[in-house]
């Protein structure tokens, strides 16, 4: 009885890009389609799967989830005294106020932020760094920028460059288009 194989195909020359094997079994089950976006779409998705993968790692070293780090960012960006009302953290971070609210906890947990009553309005609440939590977040933010030097490495500077240039006029025009209506 022979083992059993998986039957996936590879190139004799396949150095691990999975997209072309995916886009040639494409064209090979439907050759009636342009199947072309998927060189480009295919691997900005793999990248960004594996960028947050990298990423994570940082964030984890400080026991920090990537949307607890979002969070911390935020306050750290407003500048002294880092704070913000949840609304403005949930604007700063694009989640909504529950999956905020669920973060906020978390952390005023770990004694990393606190939450007071808005001295300007008595309904209001905000959301303010800890110097636990800011000292925690400045050596955290230096790991994460140590790692995305080491990331971004992996090109030249003006392959770096020219990626910025244009993924930043290709996410203007994506927001620019509004939502998809297909």
């Amino acid at each position: 009885m022979e083992p059993q194989h998986q039957h996936q195909q590879q190139h004799p020359d396949d150095d691990g890009d999975h997209v072309a094997l995916i886009q040639a079994a494409w064209h090979r089950e439907r050759p009636d389609l342009d199947v072309s976006p998927q060189a480009v779409i295919g691997r900005l998705h793999r990248l960004a799967a594996r960028l947050t993968a990298e990423l994570t790692l940082v964030y984890r070293r400080y026991g920090l989830s990537e949307g607890e780090f979002d969070v911390l960012a935020a306050l750290r960006r407003a500048g002294a005294p880092y704070e913000r009302a949840p609304g403005e953290l949930a604007a700063h971070t694009m989640v909504t106020t529950g999956a905020m609210t669920k973060r906020i906890d978390r952390l005023e947990h770990a004694g990393l932020v606190t939450r007071r009553t808005a001295e300007d309005d008595r309904r209001a609440r905000v959301v303010a760094l800890t110097d636990a939590g800011l000292r925690l977040f400045d050596e955290a933010f230096t790991a994460h920028m140590r790692n995305e030097h080491r990331l971004l490495s992996h090109l030249d500077p003006g392959e770096a460059a020219a990626l910025e240039t244009l993924l930043t006029a290709w996410h203007r025009r994506l927001e620019g288009a509004g939502p998809s209506r297909t």
